[in-house]
């Protein structure tokens, strides 16, 4: 599925038009994108959740010439899946919460 899917299947389960639909979905990228960047983290309970991780400097090798090459230390994004959507694509259940 790409964007321009996604944007019609929104539109249509929120009962919305296509133009809204892609509005309210670059508004959610970009909010997701700002804080991440800031280094805050985002949940969506039963989603997810989005984060920025440190990624140390290493030396790595350059596989056409087998030359060692060192690669910078860099910030780079992470999702980990929450138990719902996990839940969602293994085809079971959603366990139920303990009370």
């Amino acid at each position: 599925m790409n964007k321009a899917e996604l944007i019609e299947v929104a539109a249509k389960e929120a009962d919305l038009s296509k133009a809204a639909a892609g509005k309210v979905l670059d508004a959610i990228i970009g909010a997701i994108t700002k804080t991440v960047a800031k280094g805050d983290n985002v949940t969506l309970i039963g989603f997810g959740s989005f984060k920025s991780s440190k990624r140390a400097a290493r030396t790595g090798r350059n596989p056409q010439t087998g030359k060692e090459i060192k690669i910078a230390a860099t910030t780079v994004p992470r999702f980990s899946a929450g138990a719902g959507f996990k839940a969602a694509v293994a085809g079971k259940k959603a366990a139920a919460k303990k009370k």
